[in-house]
């Protein structure tokens, strides 16, 4: 068996090779951005939902009633710069 390299098919190759590496270099970024946007927390009584990019949350503070939920929301920077808590609540479709 004979092997014979012509410059045109080692240069074919070498370019091809190197489209490859970089067709898999690149990233998605789409999916690191989102990842652990939306930290909860759940204790015995009350649970807390943070969205880490936009400092907005939503609290469900204790069940009143069997299944009823009174949801809280507000935003950590207003809340942080006035010192006050926002007692707004929403409905569950606000909440989306």
């Amino acid at each position: 068996m004979k092997l014979q390299l012509d410059v045109k098919s080692v240069i074919a190759g070498a370019v091809a090779a190197a489209v490859i590496v970089a067709a898999f270099s690149f990233r998605d970024t789409g999916t690191a951005d989102t990842a652990a946007r939306y930290q909860t927390k759940v204790s015995g009584s009350e649970v807390v939902i943070l969205d880490t990019y936009t400092g907005k949350y939503i609290i469900a503070p204790e069940i009143r009633n069997f299944g009823k939920v009174q949801w809280v929301k507000g935003s950590f920077t207003d809340t942080w710069a006035t010192g006050l808590d926002n007692k707004k609540a929403v409905t569950a479709d606000e909440a989306k």
